[in-house]
């Protein structure tokens, strides 16, 4: 191991190397077990890079609050009393205290425990103890003030914070993947909600597995052969049990699958365990969809599946149910998982009801899809062990196709070529 003092950055020890010519890409397994490596993640992707906060649905009404842990730093989400929302570094100004120790609710003020300071939901100082003992201009000095997260902004509904105050803007990072999220956030015809609750749970595995299996559909037929048994069942016996369509770069790192698949999906695809009740309403909410988007736009938000990889770590699954979900390294070989279930607002009791179920069902830590891929990521760990003997992982899959497959490896690749470009310092 190495501290990342030491950890020696140039051509010699690059990580990622790709040749075009022999359609080979590679990536070094020390990248997924070293100290240095991890640290020197946190300088260059997590600190610069724009990363979820929350969605703005989780914040209703003015005073509405949530606190959330971002790349290690503890942070305040709030909305204000005019119904601003603002991300706030969750420390007292004074000497440093937690000041909202809740994880959500609704409040006028924040208190510190500590020596009392009271704070707006905006941030701003309203009260000290003492008050007196300090001098005329220091209240209005801005000093005592819940100091602000550099950049904050809002895309489609979803919140995302910056630590470079220098970054670029939030639409350019997003580049392609606005795309994308302008699908999803369409689905609801009066906007689109968080579900109540969360899920928590970690991995002993490299973050970055993570990434890769989010957008893996190589891995389906194999890891998920129990659930594509289960669905045949569900749609009929013997009907083959299908995938079909396409990975894409979107830049800046970030990729998407866009498929078709068997399941169904309480948009607008209807399979038989839906009943007869469902697909009247299916085809109730198709039609609105059309009328609303367009014939085109409408198939791809109600007969595509989308698994959307925002650099570095956001994961949209647009598949049976809709989850959002982010995961940060705590150890090289451990990470931690936050999943949220997104939905329209205004769909019915038995959409929600289908929604939650299959959310639970597939993609929720005891479903049919998450233990096998947490099995799949901690069994990848354990093989690093042989770094020294077997150093290198192969991303090659579909490498010099006109037009990869949702099953090769572009997305994979799109993902690490950033990553090295960070990492080595090549770019912003």
């Amino acid at each position: 191991m190495t501290d990342t003092a030491t950890l020696v950055r140039g051509p010699s020890s690059r990580m990622v190397r790709s040749d075009e010519a022999r359609g080979i890409f590679q990536v070094s397994r020390r990248a997924f077990v070293d100290t240095g490596v991890m640290e020197r993640e946190y300088e260059a992707v997590f600190d610069r890079c724009w990363l979820y906060l929350g969605h703005e649905s989780e914040l209703p009404k003015p005073g509405d609050f949530v606190t959330r842990t971002v790349a290690r730093r503890n942070l305040l989400f709030t909305r204000d009393a005019k119904g601003v929302l603002h991300a706030l570094f969750n420390t007292c100004p004074h000497r440093g205290a937690v000041v909202c120790r809740e994880a959500k609710g609704n409040a006028k003020v924040f208190q510190c425990f500590y020596h009392g300071w009271v704070f707006g939901c905006d941030g701003q100082l309203k009260g000290q103890p003492g008050d007196e003992r300090y001098s005329a201009g220091h209240k209005d000095s801005g000093a005592g003030n819940l100091v602000p997260v550099p950049r904050f902004d809002v895309y489609a509904g979803f919140c995302f914070v910056n630590f470079d105050a220098d970054a670029v803007s939030l639409p350019e990072y997003l580049a392609g993947a606005k795309e994308i999220l302008d699908l999803i956030a369409s689905q609801g015809e009066t906007g689109m909600a968080i579900v109540e609750g969360a899920q928590q749970y970690a991995i002993r595995a490299n973050w970055k597995l993570l990434a890769e299996n989010s957008v893996d559909g190589y891995h389906a037929a194999t890891a998920h052969a129990s659930y594509l048994d289960y669905l045949k069942n569900m749609v009929g016996g013997l009907v083959p049990i299908a995938l079909s369509g396409n990975s894409y770069d979107l830049g800046n790192g970030h990729a998407v699958l866009e498929y078709k698949a068997p399941w169904g999906r309480p948009i607008a695809q209807w399979v038989p365990m839906f009943g007869e009740q469902g697909k009247a309403e299916m085809e109730a909410i198709k039609a609105r969809l059309v009328q609303r988007l367009g014939e085109e736009k409408a198939t791809r938000v109600s007969a595509f599946n989308h698994n959307l990889l925002i650099f570095p770590n956001l994961v949209i699954n647009d598949v049976m149910a809709l989850t959002v979900r982010t995961f940060y390294p705590v150890a090289p070989g451990q990470m931690m998982v936050n999943g949220w279930a997104l939905a329209p607002k205004d769909e019915s009791d038995w959409q929600r009801k289908f929604r939650l179920f299959n959310f639970l069902e597939f993609l929720g830590p005891g479903g049919f899809a998450t233990p096998d891929d947490v099995e799949a990521l901690e069994s990848c760990q354990i093989g690093f062990a042989n770094l020294g003997s077997a150093g290198w992982s192969d991303i090659s899959k579909g490498m010099g196709q006109a037009q990869p497959s949702y099953d090769d490896e572009l997305q994979m690749r799109v993902f690490w070529q950033r990553w090295d470009q960070l990492v080595n310092g090549d770019a912003r």
